[in-house]
């Protein structure tokens, strides 16, 4: 099952090492990934693919120090921010 998921995270250098560590351990495989800058954070738009629930992943991502706002789309916008 496809998920989307959209991440507003700060801008450090190993940001994307820890978010992408926590979807790899939760057994999501990430199949799109888009980032970009605003203001003084970040925003990582994510589509991940796993037959777990996505809650389990967005839980542990509102647990990162360096995440500020972790947001589940549903799958209509997932398949808009893909086209």
């Amino acid at each position: 099952m496809m998920h989307s998921l959209e991440l507003e995270v700060s801008r450090q250098p190993e940001v994307l090492e820890r978010v992408l560590r926590v979807v790899r351990h939760r057994g999501f495989r990430v199949t799109h990934m888009q980032m970009r800058e605003q203001g003084d954070s970040s925003l990582l738009a994510m589509t991940v693919e796993a037959e777990r629930a996505i809650e389990l992943l967005s839980n542990q991502l509102s647990k990162l120090v360096d995440v500020n706002l972790c947001t589940v789309l549903n799958e209509q916008a997932a398949r808009a921010a893909r086209v």
